[in-house]
């Protein structure tokens, strides 16, 4: 990302490579719950599952996903804390 501004930073991240449907959502979950508002967690995931799964997720809750990019271990996910 080039954007340097506070909402764009990543602060922490969350490997889920190699966890499965439903505990990407789940872990991801338990993170958010502990960074703060403003925040941005980034998650690798690397089931297929994962990106329908985070998005609906994201939505049902009010998060905002920034970015999902594909690397070379699967996907990677910017998500912004907004409540």
């Amino acid at each position: 990302m080039t954007d340097s501004g506070p909402a764009k930073q990543v602060y922490h991240t969350l490997d889920c490579i190699g966890l499965y449907c439903p505990m990407p959502v789940l872990k991801t979950r338990e993170e958010m719950d502990r960074i703060a508002v403003g925040e941005v967690l980034e998650v690798l995931a690397d089931d297929s599952a994962a990106e329908p799964d985070l998005r609906a997720w994201a939505k049902r809750t009010g998060q905002q996903i920034l970015k999902v990019e594909k690397t070379s271990e699967g996907l990677r996910f910017l998500i912004f804390k907004s409540k």
